[in-house]
């Protein structure tokens, strides 16, 4: 039995906040909006809109993109730390009763943040192997709105709401390669919610530890698939900001068209690289995909996917 990805499907809501129409309010540049975060809308979810209710639509409408059948689900996980209520029970319980699966069906969350993505791959991956199980469902689903000071500009003007859910299965033409993870736990603090559960960001903080530990991340995974950068069709890195995708590509002298942006619905956490996976349609090509997810806790996850067929 060897897990791979099937499919790939999104929920965005219906909701678009215009980011330069926060220029005056909050003494800032389009220049910085247009150039540094990069971006130019954000999608935010309706307020009586529920984290497992992302979730639902997610899978759903991979549901009724593919052949799944969701009484074959077997497994499924929710990646997110911003959970219905307070997080118990977890949210990957209230998805299964949403969606009416099988009790069969195990279902768990995982609390990690930006870099979820690519750790609850591997996790599920083994999972699944592990036990013999054929078909999983992997979602994420993080929305930061429910947590963010609308009158502070340096969270309210990033991240956007969005769900993702991805289908693994025997059949699955993409494989997940190794992974290189790491945890820096002194930057616990670098994006943290304080006892009003209102979200604070350092800046200045996320993009010292992003270059300082993402190139060699990188490197050591390319290092443990046996591969170079030149053997990597595309790259998707976490959508943390225009400015730290760019200085990283800058760095590991990736080429431009190769990047690829979240302009028009922000940074959405553990969704922001399955959003571009299944957006650019990569699914439907072959070759190796470079991802890598990096930001709260301070942590990281680089793998490489890759379809030979």
């Amino acid at each position: 039995m060897n897990i791979g990805i099937d499919s790939i499907a999104y929920y965005l809501p219906n909701h678009r906040l215009d980011t330069l129409g926060f220029c005056n309010r909050f003494d800032v540049s389009e220049r910085l909006i247009r150039e540094k975060t990069g971006f130019l809308k954000l999608v935010q979810k309706e307020d009586e809109q529920e984290t497992s209710d992302l979730a639902v639509q997610a899978v759903r409408r991979l549901a009724s993109e593919t052949a799944l059948v969701l009484d074959d689900v077997e497994c499924i996980a929710v990646v997110t730390q911003n959970p219905d209520g307070f997080g118990l029970p977890h949210t990957s319980a209230i998805v299964h009763n949403k969606l009416s699966l099988r009790n069969t069906c195990s279902a768990f969350d995982i609390s990690l943040g930006c870099s979820g993505y690519v750790y609850a791959l591997s996790l599920m991956k083994g999972f699944m192997q592990n036990n013999q199980l054929s078909t999983g469902i992997l979602i994420t689903a993080d929305p930061y709105s429910k947590i963010i000071d609308k009158d502070d500009k340096n969270t309210c003007l990033l991240f956007g709401d969005a769900a993702t859910a991805t289908l693994l299965t025997e059949q699955g033409d993409w494989q997940l390669g190794l992974c290189d993870f790491g945890t820096d736990g002194a930057g616990n603090n670098v994006l943290n919610v304080d006892d009003a559960r209102t979200l604070h960001m350092n800046g200045r903080a996320v993009f010292n530890y992003s270059v300082k530990y993402i190139p060699q991340s990188i490197l050591k995974t390319l290092e443990k698939n046996q591969m170079q950068l030149s053997d990597i069709n595309h790259v998707v890195m976490h959508q943390g900001s225009k400015f730290i995708i760019q200085t990283l590509a800058e760095r590991l002298s990736i080429e431009n068209q190769h990047l690829f942006f979240a302009y028009e619905y922000g940074n959405t956490i553990s969704s922001s690289i399955p959003l571009v996976l299944a957006k650019e349609q990569f699914l439907e090509k072959s070759g190796n995909v470079l991802i890598s997810g990096f930001g709260v806790g301070f942590s990281w996850a680089t793998s490489i996917l890759t379809n030979n067929s």
